[in-house]
């Protein structure tokens, strides 16, 4: 019973490694230097491709190809990887590339969802517990920190990063970073509110959801410039662990893309 299940129709490399219990479906096929962990299972014509890691009781459905080519003008063939850990589930026709440059990875960690014609480009770096919807697309270098959720045919710019319990809503197009706990939607992405969902779900105390609030004010309904309000922050709030995960996040950022406007700001956009 724990021995792998391979449909006769699947074409595994002989350098692939299949742990117990793992199910290949028919027409699957895996590539060199695979290995694919304990109860993984492995949807028909679902391909994975070479140098990827995969962890424990995955599911991986139909069509989806995990270790394609990154797609990036510039990629020469140099030997790049893919490590994805536990217990996360990847709806039909899903991509992930892998990294571009030599010895580079795309990461994913542990029980996240990410649905069906979901695009996750090179050097993504996706941790816990993150919900990608159907039709979504990560371009390349973007992080989305855990328990973050991107809405269904959402665009992510490259290199932007998207914070722990941040939510983008469906058919956004983000080009700047999403400060943890925000609710960000629209072309181009804005500030909305607080994601009074994602943390009543994430049980975060009533004390730091009022904390959280007053941070987004100071960020962005003050009028403050982001350097002038973080000061605020840490002059008022600075002891929070929940508004310290905002600060540190939005300092550690890049000063030349910044983090989402407010929706209620003028753009020339």
């Amino acid at each position: 019973m724990d021995r792998p299940e391979v449909h006769s129709t699947a074409v595994i490399d002989r350098s692939a490694e299949l742990e117990r219990g793992v199910v290949v479906g028919p027409f699957a096929v895996i590539g060199p230097r695979v290995r694919l962990g304990e109860g993984t299972r492995l949807g028909s014509h679902a391909v994975i491709e070479s140098d990827v890691t995969v962890g424990r009781e995955n599911v991986i459905g139909a069509g989806v190809v995990i270790g394609c080519r990154p797609q990036h003008r510039a990629y020469a063939g140099e030997r790049s990887y893919v490590r994805i850990g536990d217990r996360n589930i990847f709806g039909e026709y899903a991509t992930v590339s892998r990294g571009h440059g030599e010895d580079t990875m795309t990461e994913i960690g542990s029980d996240s969802y990410i649905m069906s014609y979901v695009r996750v480009d090179h050097n993504c770096r996706i941790g816990n517990q993150v919900t990608i919807t159907s039709g979504a697309g990560l371009g390349g270098y973007v992080a989305v920190d855990d328990q973050a959720y991107v809405g269904g045919n959402g665009g992510i710019h490259q290199f932007v990063r998207i914070g722990r319990l941040g939510m983008v809503g469906a058919v956004s197009m983000v080009r700047q970073d999403v400060p943890p706990f925000m609710l960000v939607a629209g072309t181009p992405a804005r500030a909305h509110a607080l994601n009074v969902v994602g943390l009543g779900r994430a049980d975060v105390p009533p004390l730091h959801r009022r904390a959280l609030k007053r941070a987004f004010v100071l960020l962005y309904r003050s009028g403050l410039a982001v350097s002038t309000a973080l000061l605020r922050l840490e002059e008022e709030l600075g002891s929070d662990p929940y508004v310290a995960q905002v600060i540190a996040f939005i300092r550690s950022g890049s000063h030349e893309r910044g983090i989402v406007r407010w929706v209620g700001e003028k753009s020339s956009d």
